[in-house]
């Protein structure tokens, strides 16, 4: 698959790879409910979300993502790569905003 090759397709699937691992990741860990205080529940909770598949796949993007990051910077300038990548905050916050019912607020 020669298109994975070009650059701005790897830093196009870098973006991909990022905002979906982060969304993906808060997804299921509002199923999980609030941090806890114990030691032992601590222990479990992050026993749950390190064995949680969904949690797993957004760790394996995240992943993924740097290995497209680092060919694409073989190829092309950081200073061409990077803006594109700026795209991702906005999109996660939107995304936020959309899927997760969670408030747009200035400061």
């Amino acid at each position: 698959m020669k298109f994975l090759s070009l650059p701005y397709t790897q830093v196009l699937i870098t973006l991909i790879l990022t905002v979906y691992g982060q969304l993906i990741i808060k997804h299921r860990i509002n199923m999980y409910g609030s941090y806890p205080l114990g030691f032992k529940e601590k222990i479990k909770f992050f026993s749950n979300l390190f064995l949680d598949p969904y949690i797993i796949s957004g760790l394996l993007a995240a992943l993924f993502a740097s290995l497209f990051w680092m060919a694409a910077m073989t190829k092309i300038p950081i200073t061409r790569a990077y803006p594109i990548m700026t795209i991702a905050p906005v999109l996660i916050l939107f995304c936020g905003v959309l899927f997760f019912k969670e408030p747009l607020t200035i400061g």
